[in-house]
């Protein structure tokens, strides 16, 4: 393996061209499965092939960073900036890092750039904007105007502050890196915990009566541990997506059809 010195180094030009390619082509072939996988994929492309000459490296990097990927486009940037920095110094040696760091980062960010960027801006300067032009005024389109671009030149520069931060976080960790990818894995997995209840919804209806006696299944449940069905559902399509004739097409079409057929029986309902 090369030493730090040997390795090769971005430049702000590999900056500017990892930044154009995430700004235009971050959610490229979304979909369903792995969402913006292939987005952060074309984006790193120029920077696998210049830090990791060997084939066999330019392969596992490729596929790791081809896994689940979801974030708010806006702000993903700034994650793809610390991806690079970390890869700059550590190479291959940070492949747990970096899939921790995106795992971890990727919720808390979506949270905050969909707020920031999909709510708050449209809905205060939208707002102004419309009512401006239901009056016949153009200065609402031209604030409109003026807010995208004011975000075009935020969004463009995350990606470099992130790439400082990384660099800061490398050299102010040392061989912490380690701690760095279990707590980040850490928090990806807490923040999908704690979304399972919120997001995913099943009761279990059945009610069993012996005379006066009136046991409702989802209320005992309930007692043992509130969310039981739903993290109980999530685990079992996570141990069938580790089945190799299970992918994620199979599996939607696999619960759809267990839960007509429950739900018809009446043991599983929302």
């Amino acid at each position: 393996m090369k030493t730090e010195t040997e390795r090769p180094h971005l430049t702000k030009k590999d900056l500017f061209q990892a930044n154009w390619r995430w700004l235009w082509s971050s959610q490229i072939c979304w979909n369903y499965e792995r969402m913006m996988s292939t987005g952060y994929l074309f984006t790193m492309l120029p920077t696998i092939k210049k830090l990791y000459p060997d084939k066999d490296d330019r392969i596992a990097m490729m596929t790791m960073h081809n896994q689940f990927f979801n974030t708010n486009a806006y702000i993903g940037g700034f994650i793809v900036g610390m991806d690079m920095a970390i890869e700059e110094k550590k190479g291959r040696a940070a492949e747990e890092t970096v899939a921790g760091l995106k795992a971890g980062l990727m919720g808390s960010f979506a949270g905050v750039g969909d707020t920031i960027f999909g709510v708050i801006l449209p809905t205060i300067f939208g707002s102004i904007g419309a009512y401006m032009g239901l009056k016949g005024n153009p200065i609402g389109a031209i604030i409109w105007l003026l807010v995208n671009f004011a975000v075009l030149f935020l969004r463009f520069s995350l990606l470099p502050l992130g790439y400082t931060q990384g660099e800061r976080l490398i050299y102010a960790a040392g061989d912490k890196l380690n701690r760095i990818t279990d707590a980040a894995i850490l928090l990806g997995v807490t923040v999908v915990g704690a979304l399972i209840p919120n997001v995913v919804t099943a009761n279990v209806p059945l009610v069993f009566k012996s005379g006066k006696v009136v046991l409702k299944a989802q209320t005992i449940l309930n007692q043992i541990m509130p969310s039981l069905v739903p993290v109980a559902l999530v685990a079992l399509c996570y141990w069938l997506l580790g089945k190799k004739q299970m992918n994620s097409t199979r599996l939607i079409v696999t619960v759809l059809i267990a839960g007509i057929i429950l739900g018809a029986f009446g043991i599983i309902g929302n």
